[in-house]
């Protein structure tokens, strides 16, 4: 009777929370067809991977040898359960297998390219997956790409990039902050601007509507004292907030000077969330690790940090609900 108790509360857990469990080591082998409006974790590293080349580090020496599968760079993808298509926010280098993926998770439309790309600026582990849709790859036809003003104006006189909107292997579709991307009845899609280093383009969060519930997207900013909205509002506003997590603290980079590639520490995250209620520290998914942040171990006191004080860490093959 106790197993059937423990089971009852295990199906209602994950029924509030709108994420189903999934072993957190999954392979792609362990891929299920996904049949609600659904974001897809495809993976949660900072742009050059993990482990990085040049690193003689205890976090990464062994993953040379020891590759570890689901260490993939930062992107997200969207199910449309209802249309059968999918959309990738943000094309990185892993592109190929994070694509892959995202078409086994949705098998009824039986196409191998994505329906749609949003991106969030042009630092490299977040577009430059864009290359393997030209002449050299798969030679796309008409794939639409979202962008702001700046990151149009960037690959459409840049090469390679040039190349794929010249052949129209791309389509960029210009996008204005604030402004909705209608993708269906049911689904679309807002960017808003962040503060960022932005050398080449803007750089956007986005927050992404379904059905039900509504997710934020911020891979990349600054420091959230910066920014001219309100992170804790804007989490209230949400079910899920995929949120920078590149650097625990300071103290991980003694080969560069940190104060150039500016994000927020997750510790300062945990402290500028500290007030918020129970169920908004519930909605924070952390995102977007470099290869020396801590809380990519699971044994790690850093880990152990983030989830005693309520929050979450992104997991390649988690699925949200929409």
């Amino acid at each position: 009777m106790k197993t059937y108790h423990i089971l009852f509360i295990l199906i209602l857990l994950t029924s509030c929370t709108g994420k189903k469990s999934i072993n957190p080591s999954a392979e792609a082998d362990s891929i299920f067809s996904i049949d609600q409006t659904s974001i897809v974790v495809l993976g949660t590293i900072q742009d050059a991977g993990s482990p990085q080349m040049g690193c003689t580090k205890d976090c990464c020496k062994d993953l040379f040898d020891n590759p570890d599968p689901n260490r993939k760079i930062t992107s997200l993808g969207l199910i449309d359960a209802g249309n059968d298509k999918t959309y990738l926010f943000d094309a990185s280098p892993d592109i190929v297998t994070q694509m892959k993926w995202l078409t086994q998770y949705e098998p009824k439309s039986k196409k191998e390219i994505v329906d749609g790309i949003f991106l969030t600026h042009a630092h490299t582990g977040h577009y430059s997956g864009l290359m393997y849709f030209g002449k050299e790859s798969i030679d796309a036809k008409g794939l639409p790409v979202f962008v702001m003003p700046r990151m149009k104006d960037y690959l459409s006189n840049n090469g390679p990039w040039s190349q794929l909107v010249n052949r129209q292997n791309i389509i960029l579709n210009t996008m204005v902050a604030e402004e909705p991307v209608k993708l269906s009845n049911s689904i679309e899609v807002i960017p808003f601007l962040v503060t960022h280093r932005d050398e080449y383009s803007e750089t956007v969060g986005y927050k992404i509507k379904g059905p039900n519930k509504t997710a934020l997207f911020i891979p990349d900013i600054n420091k959230w004292r910066v920014w001219e909205k309100d992170i804790k509002e804007e989490i209230k506003k949400v079910d899920y907030a995929f949120l920078d997590a590149t650097f625990y603290s300071g103290l991980e980079m003694n080969t560069r000077d940190i104060s150039q590639i500016p994000h927020p520490f997750v510790i300062e995250s945990l402290e500028h969330f500290k007030n918020l209620s129970v169920e908004d520290k519930n909605k924070i998914i952390f995102i977007h690790f470099n290869h020396t942040n801590p809380a990519l171990d699971p044994l790690s006191e850093a880990t152990r940090s983030i989830i005693h004080n309520g929050f979450k860490i992104a997991k390649t093959h988690d699925v949200y609900t929409l």
